[in-house]
């Protein structure tokens, strides 16, 4: 299953876009986060982590909707690869799977 994950840092800032291009790349579901790249709490991203199964691939607009550094990055797709999940950025053309 495709899964999608968007996020905004700022109020003034719209998912419009991420979801319209998560949605045509076909993802099922999609998360959502308002919220600072910098802080480590982003509920949207815990829920979505909570919800994969083997097989499933996370779809994002940029890599840097998803890590909060490089390091936390390499971090986050190490976990998805140690649970079976795959990573696909849309506009980097990134597919791990």
């Amino acid at each position: 299953m495709l899964i999608g994950y968007a996020r905004v840092s700022t109020d003034d800032q719209h998912l419009d876009l991420q979801r319209d291009a998560l949605t045509q790349a076909g993802c099922g579901r999609i998360f959502e986060d308002r919220v600072s790249c910098a802080q480590a709490e982003r509920e949207g991203l815990a829920n979505l982590i909570t919800s994969f199964r083997p097989g499933d691939t996370v779809v994002i607009w940029r890599l840097d909707s998803l890590g909060r550094s490089l390091k936390n990055l390499l971090q986050l797709v190490e976990q998805l690869d140690g649970l079976c999940v795959g990573l696909r950025s849309l506009q980097e053309s990134i597919d791990t799977t």
